[in-house]
């Protein structure tokens, strides 16, 4: 059983919201109360009206293995959204995520500071991040 379930608050959209969510990512499921998972997470939608927006503050980190992943999860979450920078984007809802893959991480904390500088300087400039793009920032001499 899951202990921290996230909680969002949507301004009369929400069932429009979990089959939006439901819709994109595998292993989904939904129920009647506002309750869904999205690949073994759950979540709560709930419609409580105008008072309280989503902001950057938080945000829904998707972990791509793959570019095609990347690629998948940026086109389908954007759509009627906005696209940002270095992996973020906000969804049509208002809701912010990043699609990141892990690699980035382990690129950004490589022990020579010179390639981890690199690679956060090639990421800084992308909006969608770009896998092959990061290693070849981290392989440049």
């Amino acid at each position: 059983m899951q202990k921290i379930t996230p909680f969002l608050w949507f301004d009369g959209r929400a069932q429009e919201a979990i089959q939006f969510y439901t819709s994109i990512f595998k292993n989904s499921s939904t129920d009647n109360a506002g309750t869904f998972s999205l690949d073994g997470q759950e979540f709560i939608a709930f419609d409580g009206g105008p008072m309280f927006k989503f902001t950057e503050a938080v945000s829904l980190f998707v972990k791509c293995e793959t570019q095609e992943e990347i690629d998948e999860y940026w086109e389908k979450l954007s759509a009627g959204g906005e696209k940002s920078r270095c992996g973020w984007l906000k969804d049509k809802f208002g809701l912010s995520w990043q699609v990141v893959p892990p690699v980035l991480g382990t690129l950004l904390r490589d022990k020579d500071p010179k390639k981890s500088k690199n690679v956060m300087n090639a990421m800084l400039k992308m909006n969608k991040i770009v896998i092959a793009d990061l290693l070849e920032a981290y392989y440049k001499e």
